[in-house]
């Protein structure tokens, strides 16, 4: 098992968003975000509903390619349809809010979907992998049932599972990159501990860096190193998580206090 907090971090991003933007028809999302996300660190992406913040991590991995801007990664220029093949020295996992597990599909095949495509590995081994991959987020022993037949907690553990389940046959293996979009939304605050400390767990052991939108102030402190704040489609404050019970900046201070004045009006959901 490596630790990654152990490794020399490059200065280097691992990626890069530039001038980023986007609409859908009139609504506009993103206005000219700039930021960055380095090898070695946990960030998390803040800011009212409606801000964009998903719409960030959809266009960092590839799922969704802005209207205009430029994406890096490892200081290359990328096409975002190219993001996904992993050529560019950086493979990306997304853990979605509501698992987006198929539910048609057993636990085995949804963890093993991306092999199961992808691979030349055999059924067996894909299954020993699965196996092997499930044990680290703790569900040994479900992997022949079905999404419905689990709790809330355990399919978010199942798409963790998925995330970071790569092909061990690949020699150069590029550097991993987990993207959390409200992992412990809808959660009970035990079932949230047990996901936030799985998260930190895998920041060790299964990813170079990650990337986690979330409201929860317990996620945000737990998980995360850095903050990025999004409001109107743009970064408003950028900073470490332990300064923000110091710092005097009025974006923060009205989003960890939940009042209703300040900067930031209340806004449409994501």
């Amino acid at each position: 098992m490596t630790n990654h907090k152990n490794l020399p971090c490059k200065e280097a991003p691992l990626i890069e968003l530039r001038n980023i933007h986007k609409k859908f028809g009139n609504n506009v999302i993103l206005q000219g975000v700039n930021l960055a996300i380095y090898p070695c660190e946990a960030v998390a992406i803040i800011g009212p509903s409606g801000t964009g913040k998903s719409t960030i991590l959809r266009i960092m991995c590839g799922l969704l390619a802005p209207d205009a801007g430029e994406i890096y990664i490892n200081g290359k220029l990328v096409d975002p349809a190219d993001i996904q093949s992993g050529k560019h020295g950086l493979r990306m996992g997304i853990v979605f809010q509501n698992a987006a597990l198929f539910d048609s599909l057993t636990v085995a095949e949804n963890v093993g979907f991306y092999l199961i495509e992808h691979s030349k590995l055999s059924k067996s081994q894909i299954l020993e992998l699965v196996e092997q991959t499930l044990a680290k987020v703790g569900l040994s022993g479900v992997s022949g049932r079905y999404p419905s037949e689990l709790s809330g907690g355990m399919r978010k553990r199942v798409s963790f599972a998925r995330a970071i389940l790569d092909d061990p046959t690949v020699i150069d293996q590029p550097q991993k990159l987990l993207l959390y979009d409200e992992p412990t939304a809808g959660l009970d605050p035990v079932a949230s501990t047990v996901v936030e400390d799985l998260m930190v767990s895998l920041k060790d052991s299964a990813c170079d860096s990650l990337v986690v939108v979330t409201h929860q102030h317990s996620t945000i402190r737990r998980t995360a190193e850095r903050l990025i704040l999004l409001y109107r489609g743009t970064v408003r404050y950028a900073g470490a998580v332990k300064e923000i019970d110091h710092t005097d900046d009025p974006y923060i201070r009205q989003f960890f206090s939940g009042d209703t004045q300040g900067p930031m009006e209340t806004l449409v959901k994501d």
